[in-house]
């Protein structure tokens, strides 16, 4: 599909240019000559793939309309649309307000129509992953929900502004279905009620899972008691319906659900607060029968001295809820909490744990579907082979990440190889099955382990300038390896198993130069050739920096460089990287 390009620039020269070289490059373009225009119209007709948007204009300048735009798409619940500067300025102050505001990059005009399509298709692609990555983010894998992080986020914002009801949703019994009909049917049962809670709830409500079969909902517009137990009824009813479809008839578990609700506005707004009180009626409903709902009301759960739970209460409460004698599967956003726990337990206690990464890949013959299906039984597979005190997590279709806590190194071959052979001797070899380990060590300095650290290598022959981005980016938190020659990069590259996050390229260097040494590094394999790259110059030519762009550079700097603008530039791609980082993409 073509790509979506709004130009907003008072000069009908620049305009009809812009409109020009877009269009032969099969770019849909609507142009328009002002911000209010710009506002108006997605206002009523939607937003474009990105905005080319010019800053000195009458009435309305780029700096206000973009102050205006991101109040709009906050206002109707819009992703944040990707903005090009359109500038002749080369005020530094300039560039630096526009990037601390939120702009993606800057053109110059008159502007190059080679640097015009590299700056847009770089822009519009960063976004792009950057928008997957962050709906990765907020995603529970298994129920396409949002996820625990995001439900804070998500419903603290519908508590403070709308009115409805909050609701804790809670599945009665579902330990025995994974008990009896294991956890690839207790999968099956969560997925179809993740289902059941979207077709049920009203229109404008979101809902997330906060836990294994534990689910919150702020319920928009929900006003009374009667439509709280008219939600639960359903809820009762499709879940039933949808269990004996899935495992037949005959099936007998009490499966059913909790709710407990409390009203909002009217017990307050503040989503944790509510959160803890429809907790508290939730516990009404398990300890009375359950399958049933029950309402907060300050009348009915007065504080008094006889409302301390006693130990045994709160295991009664949790006893659904108990993980089994198997390892701990979290989503992605769970499992990196725990990691970061474990790393601290791991330098606290002097100790040593392992991470384990399978990666599955269709053997000759193997069907789309068959290996597909093999990837999700995998899983459960290595759920039911190791410990309880072991965590996992599935990071990408056919990968999943382990984490052995106090794990003796000399018994890590064997574990592994006893689940590749059961798995191969029961399922036989459907998919090549590989694996990488990596132990985690007390540090000997007493230095905390780190869990992200942003890191770049500066290249440049030029002293004053490797101190001068060293000290800029050091101060923003950002660790700099400084080299001085395309040769000692490449070097580098091949005796470093830990790759850099970025790299800062000058081009006119002794020997090899930039153009060279990024040549020479795509030659290198997939993974090096990912690693972004900012080329620094101080060539002002047009044609130095299309020939970068062409090369598959992310940014072009020039030099004399100034430190805040250099430092905004990196972070600005850094945030892609992090997310990548993260997502083990």
């Amino acid at each position: 599909m073509a790509k979506w390009i709004m130009v907003v620039d008072d000069d009908v020269t620049n305009l009809q240019m812009a409109g020009h070289i877009l269009s032969k490059n099969n770019m849909r373009v609507t142009a328009l000559k002002s911000g209010r225009a710009l506002l108006d119209y997605i206002d009523s007709k939607g937003v474009p793939d990105l905005i080319l948007l010019d800053i000195k204009m009458p009435e309305m300048d780029g700096f206000e309309t973009l102050k205006r735009l991101r109040a709009l798409e906050q206002e109707k619940s819009l992703s944040e649309t990707p903005v090009i500067f359109l500038t002749a300025s080369e005020d530094s102050d300039t560039e630096t307000r526009g990037f601390e505001e939120g702009v993606s990059d800057y053109v110059r005009k008159p502007f190059n129509p080679d640097v015009l399509l590299r700056r847009i298709e770089n822009v519009v692609s960063m976004q792009s992953e950057m928008k997957s990555l962050k709906d990765e983010a907020t995603t529970d894998k298994l129920t396409g929900l949002i996820n625990k992080a995001a439900t804070v986020v998500e419903l603290s914002k519908m508590c403070s502004d709308t009115a409805g009801c909050l609701m804790m949703i809670d599945l009665d019994s579902f330990k025995l279905v994974n008990d009896i009909y294991g956890h690839e049917m207790g999968d099956k049962v969560l997925i179809s009620f993740a289902d059941i809670i979207r077709g049920t709830i009203t229109e404008g409500s979101k809902a997330g899972r906060i836990g294994g079969d534990e689910f919150v909902s702020f319920c928009k517009g929900v006003a009374t008691e009667e439509q709280v137990s008219d939600i639960t009824k359903q809820l009762n009813e499709k879940l039933l319906a949808s269990a004996k479809e899935l495992m037949g008839e005959d099936m007998n578990i009490p499966l059913g659900v909790s709710v407990g609700a409390i009203m909002v506005p009217k017990y307050g707004n503040d989503y944790t607060s509510l959160l803890k009180l429809a907790d508290k009626a939730l516990y009404k409903v398990k300890k009375n029968g359950k399958h049933g709902y029950a309402m907060y009301s300050s009348e009915s759960f007065k504080e008094d001295g006889t409302s301390n739970q006693t130990i045994g209460e709160l295991s009664e409460i949790l006893g659904e809820r108990n993980i089994s004698d198997v390892a701990m599967q979290l989503d992605m956003d769970a499992f990196s909490y725990v990691y970061r726990y474990v790393i601290r337990y791991v330098e606290r206690h002097k100790t040593t744990a392992c991470k384990l990464l399978f990666t599955l890949e269709a053997s000759e013959g193997t069907d789309e579907q068959a290996y597909t299906d093999a990837c999700d039984e995998f899983g459960n597979h290595v759920r039911m082979s190791l410990r309880k005190s072991d965590i996992m997590t599935r990071n990408r279709t056919n990968q999943y990440y382990v984490f052995f806590t106090e794990f003796r190194e000399d018994y890590v071959e064997r574990v592994v190889s006893k689940i590749i052979d059961d798995w191969y001797g029961s399922k036989g070899h459907i998919v090549d099955i590989t694996y990488d380990t990596e132990f985690v060590r007390h540090s000997s300095t007493g230095k905390p382990l780190s869990f992200e650290d942003k890191h770049v290598l500066m290249v440049d022959d030029d002293m004053i300038n490797l101190k001068l981005a060293e000290k800029a980016l050091n101060e923003g938190g950002i660790r700099v390896t400084s080299l001085t020659s395309g040769d000692a990069l490449l070097e580098y590259i091949d005796n470093n198993e830990v790759l850099p996050d970025l790299i800062l390229l000058d081009i006119k260097m002794p020997g090899m130069d930039g153009y060279e040494t990024m040549s020479r590094l795509i030659g290198k394999g997939p993974d090096v050739a990912k690693i972004p790259v900012i080329f620094l110059t101080a060539d002002e030519s047009d044609g130095a920096e299309v020939k970068g762009l062409e090369l598959g550079a992310m940014d072009f700097l020039r030099k004399p460089f100034v430190p805040e603008i250099l430092r905004l530039r990196v972070n600005h791609i850094l945030e892609l990287v992090m997310l990548r980082k993260r997502y083990h993409r």
